[in-house]
């Protein structure tokens, strides 16, 4: 089978590999969609080398089926749907005794400290699976993980119904956190650089501004009658966004850290001081959120045809890379199946 990896120095290499049959308590899965997301493009700026075990077959937002079953797995069957929640923790440190494994301190994030699903047969524990109904495609499946992430991060604000949240950055995860604010019932509006983006995101139905053609701060002052927004979320992973975003928000409102930042950040504690400010982090996901993902997809609260903006074969995966850096596309799907047989 052909596999996609991370070989260090922004490289990808399409390699030949023998898959291996499922351990016991494991399955295969025939992997049929992965999503390139801003985990990856750290994983290939080299910004995750110090963590990454090196030639890294990656991948962690994926749908496929399944191909085969290994001893002692119950409840699944040969060619039943999936998608994975890629976390395995250990269940025996402090985080994971208080009942937060989701961020255990030993997490074994799949795809990023163990191998990833830009291969055609994948072995995984069969505890990370999640059904998929049969009424959702797998190519949108393949948004489930990221949806999952997006549900994470509204339900760690604790964002409400009637509140106004903005959202700082209008990549995909943005986008996302935006769309499922607004399912949980709040008034949405998404800072974004790009022009492209944010004609998409106004498609949507979002209130949209360029801080450099806008004075956001007014902006979100006239928005929320003076008060500020009830909730940020912080998307972007710039400096200059951090660093504003305390002036957006309310007194005793949320901040939301959502983008991975690879260096500190300066940021305005006298606001939040000021204020009275809440900063929360917010990583990952736990099964609920994952369920809650697929509940979305299916019944089209996410606008999966929209957010897929160009489907790749592996072989030109590198390439994906280019194209959902320079803002061209909204989320690069990768099909890992095309041209499996030609490169066999």
């Amino acid at each position: 089978m052909l596999t996609a990896a991370y070989t260090g120095d922004s490289t990808i290499t399409i390699a030949r590999a023998e898959p291996a049959p499922p351990r016991p308590g494991e399955v295969q899965l025939r992997v049929a969609y992965v999503g390139l997301c801003g985990t990856d493009l750290h994983i290939l700026h080299g910004n995750m080398d110090a963590r990454v075990e090196k030639p890294l077959v990656f991948g962690h937002e994926m749908s496929g089926t399944i191909a085969a079953i290994g001893d002692g797995v119950d409840g699944w069957s040969v060619g039943d749907a999936v998608t994975v929640m890629p976390l395995a923790w250990d269940g025996t440190c402090p985080a994971c005794l208080a009942g937060n494994s989701h961020i255990c301190q030993n997490l074994d994030f799949i795809g990023i400290d163990s191998p990833g699903a830009l291969q055609a047969l994948w072995n995984v524990p069969a505890s990370t699976l999640v059904a998929l109904p049969a009424q959702i495609a797998l190519d949108a499946a393949a948004l489930v993980e990221p949806v999952a992430v997006a549900v994470h991060d509204v339900r760690r604000s604790e964002l409400v119904a009637g509140e106004k949240a903005v959202v700082i950055g209008g990549g995909p995860i943005g986008v996302l956190i935006a769309t499922v604010a607004r399912a949980f019932g709040a008034e949405v509006a998404v800072i974004e650089l790009d022009p492209r983006r944010r004609a998409q995101i106004a498609s949507l139905g979002f209130d949209t501004l360029d801080p450099r053609e806008v004075d956001q701060v007014a902006w979100v002052e006239a928005w929320t009658g003076g008060a500020g927004a009830d909730v940020v979320f912080e998307v972007s992973g710039a400096a200059a966004a951090v660093l504003g975003a305390t002036a957006l928000a309310k007194v005793r409102g949320t901040l939301v850290v959502v983008a991975i930042h690879p260096t500190p950040r300066e940021i305005d504690l006298q606001r939040v001081f000021w204020r009275e400010l809440r900063i929360l982090g917010a990583r990952v996901y736990q099964r609920t959120d994952f369920e809650r993902a697929v509940e979305l997809i299916a019944d089209g609260t996410i606008p999966s045809e929209l957010l897929i903006t160009a489907i790749v074969p592996l072989a030109e995966t590198r390439a994906a890379f280019d194209e959902l850096e320079a803002g061209r596309a909204m989320k690069v799907l990768v099909d890992v199946q095309a041209g499996q047989e030609a490169g066999a």
